[in-house]
């Protein structure tokens, strides 16, 4: 079923589901073994709660305040709703975001980590964590680079015993997505860790063949985000 504006969540949703199973199982992984953020950032109620009813749980954000105006209601709604912040956080919303999200995917900086481990330590949430890696070492992109990233996981887990799950990278647009994919395995796979977040709309099923545990499809499912705070 379309909305007013001719989207069909649900049908999207399904196939993006189905690429997703078709990618793990050509990895020789379990459909299970993927998670799929759908990424609401910008969308209404409406697209969300269409994606809600068809079975979607897990949902990604990019902006703290974006978030605290749609979600505190439709969690109340579907208590098992999860969701991730997959934009930048900055240190005076860090208390924010600690309330409201589940899983915080954009940890860049050893002064971001030390005001989450405070205010963990303050309220006792502890909210998943994954370290933003800049594979391409963009100027205008966050995360840590490369060559920083070892250091920067060691301090999180060993020094602030933060729940660091994973690493999550966004290739940039004019390159090939699957030789940032290949290094931020090879970052996660030298430092202990399990979880692979990367992949979008255009290269999921490139991210999972590269072993992705978690991907972010957006416009694959809600279609164009309205040009508005984008």
């Amino acid at each position: 079923m379309t909305d007013d504006s001719g989207v069909d969540v649900r049908a999207n949703l399904a196939a993006v589901k189905q690429r997703v199973a078709e990618a793990a199982k050509a990895d020789g992984r379990a459909p299970d073994d993927v998670t799929l953020v759908a990424v609401s950032k910008t969308h209404g109620r409406e697209r969300i709660e269409a994606a809600i009813t068809a079975g979607q749980s897990v949902f990604g954000e990019n902006r703290v305040q974006e978030a605290e105006a749609k979600w505190p209601a439709l969690k109340e709604a579907w208590p098992e709703v999860r969701l991730h912040l997959i934009g930048p956080l900055q240190r005076n919303k860090v208390r924010r975001a600690v309330r409201l999200f589940d899983v915080i995917e954009t940890v860049e900086s050893l002064r971001l980590a030390a005001a989450l481990a405070e205010v963990m330590d303050e309220t006792g949430l502890r909210p998943d964590l994954f370290i933003q890696v800049n594979t391409g070492e963009e100027k205008q992109k966050a995360g840590v680079l490369p060559l920083e990233a070892d250091a920067l996981i060691r301090a999180c887990v060993e020094d602030m015993a933060l729940p660091v799950r994973g690493l999550m990278c966004i290739p940039p647009v004019d390159e090939e997505p699957a030789l940032h994919f290949a290094l931020l395995r090879e970052i996660a796979r030298r430092n202990g860790l399990a979880g692979l977040s990367m992949g979008m709309s255009e290269d999921y099923t490139t991210a999972i063949r590269f072993g992705a545990t978690v991907v972010r499809v957006g416009s694959a499912i809600f279609g164009a985000r309205p040009s508005v705070g984008d």
